[in-house]
């Protein structure tokens, strides 16, 4: 398969915004058409069999694939472009310079990923560093045109990249991930701009994601900007920001959801009705409002708290577990219609049903306002299970 790119020139420009969750920006800009790889001199075509060793970076204009039976370095910025499709072989390593912020793949509107891994052959994507830690790497991008509530109409720029995002289609199809273990990731640029494990701008429905694993992470495992993907079974181990993270009014699903927390963590799922830095902008006004099912969380101390509500977000968490925190749910807002997370519970699109709290101080913590018991929040206190992790995660995760 012949492989075509467009040459890069990245130059990286800080911007504020998303507050701690923020991530300097890495301009592409597109200079000509001609067909060359960004390899360091390399000249192993990735489609080539007899080439063991292969450098991919670049912005794509025609599919990729990569197999098992090579090893991929992953030297810059891969870019998958409107139309291509990167596919994935079960197997596969992707082993990404430990260079920071500049190193990840991103999928963009209209590009596709099938990377279909399985248990007994994972696909992973980590650090080439004979010492690998959180932050070596940026990490794995997808970009859809689901709806977002940062803008009207139109689209939005990523953080990563500024490439587009959002639209009107909540069955956008953005591929498959399946038995993916990203590892490493979160790369930082300052002090404050960090990358994720998974991003996930936009992403629409028609996308599947299932089994997915992020390890040792700088910042969040899996964050959402908008859109309506479903994700199931989902790993995060050892987040040192927030394992799951939603924003710019996210309403898919999370089910089977397992997060164990490390020495260095910050919350097991933060959760905003809107991007703070950027606004409420949509019309009519619409809020996170994701469905959360089968969730374990354990926490490496009680001076914590597990799950934070805030910005007016919505959502139903049925059947979630939650181990050894000072704070269970801790809920903020305000009352002059900013940032209504109290009103979601009194409408009753912001609850708890069914919960088991093992080692939890204070179950519930109301900063919102609004004035509500916590029997009109949380319900079946006592009756959750929680996800059976010792079964799905077996095999393809690390810990």
């Amino acid at each position: 398969m012949k492989n075509t790119f467009l040459t890069l020139a990245i130059a990286s420009t800080l911007f504020i915004s998303c507050g701690e969750d923020d991530t300097a920006d890495i301009i592409i800009n597109n200079t000509d058409n001609s067909t060359t790889i960004n390899n360091n001199g390399d000249t192993t075509d990735p489609s080539n069999p007899t080439d063991e060793t292969v450098y991919i970076s670049g912005t794509y204009v025609e599919d990729l694939e990569l197999t098992s039976e090579k090893t991929y370095i992953l030297n810059g910025a891969l870019v998958m472009t409107d139309g291509t499709t990167l596919t994935i072989e079960e197997g596969t390593q992707i082993n990404a310079l430990a260079s920071g912020s500049d190193i990840y793949i991103a999928i963009s509107q209209g590009a596709k990923i099938e990377a279909n891994g399985t248990a007994a052959n994972p696909i992973v994507m980590t650090s080439n560093s004979t010492a690998p830690k959180a932050g070596d790497w940026g990490g794995l991008i997808l970009l859809g045109k689901a709806p977002i509530n940062s803008v009207a109409t139109g689209t939005s720029t990523s953080e990563i990249g500024s490439l587009p995002y959002g639209g009107t289609d909540e069955a956008d199809n953005s591929g498959t991930l399946r038995y993916v273990r990203v590892q490493y990731s979160g790369g930082k640029a300052d002090g404050s701009s960090e990358n994720n494990g998974f991003s996930f701008y936009g992403v629409g429905n028609g996308t599947t994601v299932e089994y997915i694993q992020m390890y040792e992470g700088l910042d969040d495992g899996l964050e959402f900007f908008g859109g309506t993907v479903n994700v199931n079974y989902v790993s995060v181990i050892n987040a040192q920001d927030d394992s799951i993270d939603w924003t710019e009014g996210f309403s898919g699903k999370v089910t089977n959801a397992y997060v164990q927390h490390g020495a260095d963590h910050d919350k097991a799922f933060e959760c905003d009705g809107y991007n703070t830095d950027i606004g409420n902008n949509s019309n009519p006004i619409f809020w996170s409002a994701p469905e959360v099912t089968n969730v374990t969380v354990v926490s490496a101390n009680d001076a914590s708290e597990a799950i934070r509500l805030r910005a007016g977000t919505q959502g139903v968490f049925t059947n979630i577990v939650l181990n050894d925190f000072a704070e269970g749910f801790d809920l903020d807002g305000d009352t002059d219609g900013n940032n209504p997370t109290g009103q979601g519970v009194l409408d009753g699109v912001l609850k708890v049903v069914d919960v088991t709290f093992n080692n939890v101080t204070t179950k519930l913590k109301n900063d919102t306002g609004f004035t509500f018991t916590e029997a009109e929040f949380i319900s079946g206190d006592g009756n959750a299970t929680g996800t059976d992790y010792a079964t799905w995660g077996a095999d393809w995760t690390v810990e």
